[in-house]
């Protein structure tokens, strides 16, 4: 696609995100939702998305810290899991009550400092620690574009925001190998395409010992731990903080995965992060 037809098709999006639009009634349920599209969507044709779709999951293989790339290819190749996770949000009252509220996962919701407070052996301890320990932050999750739907656009929202709780409950680093293992859990608990994708063609980017434990250790338990777990998606997890996390791998069906090597140095990504945020502070500060 070209920078001109880009340049044109946002132009429209702010008269756009202006309308109102009605959704209509949506079977699940019985449920009516009326709703309107919201500021960050940009409709694609079927060319634009299929072009998106390759072009975002080859640059995803070949950097997988391109996280806009993921991203892109999660919601162009999402198809029908949207509509049967949030279905399947809507048959649990953690669900429901999720798409009620649509809680957000950033450092400005959630109170980091009250987690890592928290004693050990809590959910919350557990996620500032995985934090830390890998040097990631929440704040870098990509706001979905390209999924019209604003209910089913939030639901790869929340999917994406999870992402990291996933890894802190089964205490997995973010290294390639045992990415590609998170990966397979998601695809065999939530079926989304891109969590399949990557734990197929994820291996290819790992060797020797790595691909050796990832193939025969890591991949088996993920498929069938993901596939015998309760619907993740449907756990709301900002109300079980202070839960026992060994409590809740119980209540959700989940096992410990093979022991990982946390051989890998903390990401920048939070300390990035961070220095942005301040930057944007300062900017405001002086502009007022």
């Amino acid at each position: 696609m070209s920078v001109s037809v880009i340049t044109r098709r946002t132009a429209f999006l702010p008269a756009a995100a202006c309308l109102k639009r009605t959704i209509p009634a949506l079977p699940a349920g019985g449920r009516s939702v009326s709703t309107k599209p919201y500021p960050e969507f940009i409709k694609l044709n079927w060319f634009e998305n299929a072009f998106l779709a390759v072009g975002s999951g080859i640059v995803a293989l070949t950097n997988p810290r391109r996280a806009d790339m993921v991203a892109t290819l999660a919601e162009t190749t999402a198809g029908p899991s949207l509509p049967r996770l949030r279905d399947i949000m809507l048959k649990s009252e953690e669900g429901r009550q999720i798409l009620k509220e649509r809680p957000r996962i950033k450092t400005n919701t959630v109170d980091m400092d009250a987690l890592d407070k928290m004693p050990e052996g809590t959910f919350g301890k557990a996620y500032v620690t995985w934090l830390h320990r890998c040097g990631v932050t929440p704040d870098t999750r990509a706001p979905v574009q390209y999924i019209e739907d604003p209910e089913l656009a939030y639901v790869m929202q929340r999917y994406r925001e999870c992402h990291d709780f996933y890894h802190a409950i089964i205490n997995m680093p973010v290294s390639v190998e045992y990415e590609v293992a998170v990966k397979a859990f998601e695809f065999a608990n939530l079926g989304i395409p891109m969590t399949g994708l990557g734990a197929v063609l994820g291996p290819l980017r790992t060797t020797g010992e790595r691909r050796r434990r990832l193939m025969t250790e890591f991949m088996p338990w993920a498929l069938r731990c993901g596939s015998s777990a309760r619907s993740l998606i449907t756990v709301y997890w900002e109300k079980r903080w202070d839960q026992n996390i060994e409590d809740m791998k119980r209540e959700f069906g989940i096992w410990d995965p093979p022991t990982p090597k946390w051989r890998m140095k903390p990401l920048k990504e939070a300390e990035l992060a961070a220095a942005k945020r301040k930057q944007l502070e300062e900017a405001t500060k002086a502009t007022i």
